[in-house]
């Protein structure tokens, strides 16, 4: 069987070389498309726990979808390193919603081919998320970040995900962002300096835990405090008053309001 990939390490496989380069649409509320260069990932800390993208791996391998025969393995998809440069018109890209671009199986050389993409691709706008923080600022030390790259990492609770602020504040970077998604506790008082952008939302999903009220109030009031945009994006399976319920009926507002903001200039 023809394939388009060498295998660097045996923890991740080949693609078939008839795989579709793609972006996609997405339903996230905060971005435009994705763009998944590579897929698979390791679970690392309690946000990883009920993952989305592990559980679509899954459905997309049943299915027989070339690009996920590996399933949740870490795979490169060099065939797909090009598809934004395919897009004219100006989009918002979110960067592996399917994967972790900073996992410790990515090769700094494929890594740097990304950002080489995004660095052709300046009519675009890119996120790129992490909860490897520390990798990614390790990369960023001997490197710059492209000019219309945003860089963020995942913040769901007190001892995984503050930590990860600390690193990602000294990347340089035009926008760094935090997704406080899944919100998993309060986080207490929150140092957003260097920190252009806060998401938060709650958990989806049979298993979804609960997201309490006053930790979403606690982190909105702080990013109003501190004049950092926010972006509430969804209550999740458990609405505001803790009832158990489709994600659709929950909503995005919070007091009867909504926080739909975006860093200062876009």
């Amino acid at each position: 069987m023809d394939m388009r990939l060498c295998v660097i390490k045996t923890k991740y496989v080949a693609i078939l070389k008839g795989d579709r380069p793609m972006t996609q649409e997405s339903k996230i509320e905060w971005t435009g498309k994705t763009w998944n260069p590579t897929t698979g990932c390791t679970k690392i800390s309690p946000g990883c726990k009920h993952c989305y993208a592990e559980t679509m791996a899954k459905r997309l391998k049943a299915m027989n979808a070339p690009s996920y025969v590996n399933e949740f393995q870490l795979t490169l998809h060099p065939n797909r390193l090009n598809d934004p440069l395919k897009n004219r018109k100006p989009t918002i890209f979110f960067v592996n919603s399917m994967s972790d671009l900073f996992h410790e199986l990515v090769p700094i050389d494929f890594i740097d081919k990304v950002m080489a993409t995004i660095g052709s691709a300046q009519q675009h706008t890119f996120q790129l998320l992490t909860k490897r923080a520390e990798s990614m600022q390790q990369y960023f030390a001997t490197r710059e970040a492209p000019p219309n790259l945003w860089v963020g990492v995942s913040v769901e609770d007190q001892k995984y995900g503050l930590p990860r602020i600390e690193h990602l504040r000294e990347i340089n970077a035009v926008v760094r962002f935090l997704s406080v998604e899944p919100l998993l506790e309060d986080l207490g008082d929150i140092d957003l300096t260097n920190i252009e952008w806060v998401i938060v939302g709650g958990e989806s999903g049979a298993k979804a835990r609960p997201m309490h009220k006053g930790w979403a109030e606690s982190v909105i009031a702080q990013c109003e405090a501190q004049n950092v945009p926010v972006f509430f994006k969804q209550w999740g399976t458990w609405s505001e008053y803790g009832e158990k319920k489709t994600k659709g009926l929950n909503g995005y507002l919070i007091n009867g309001k909504e926080y739909r903001q975006m860093p200062v200039g876009f």
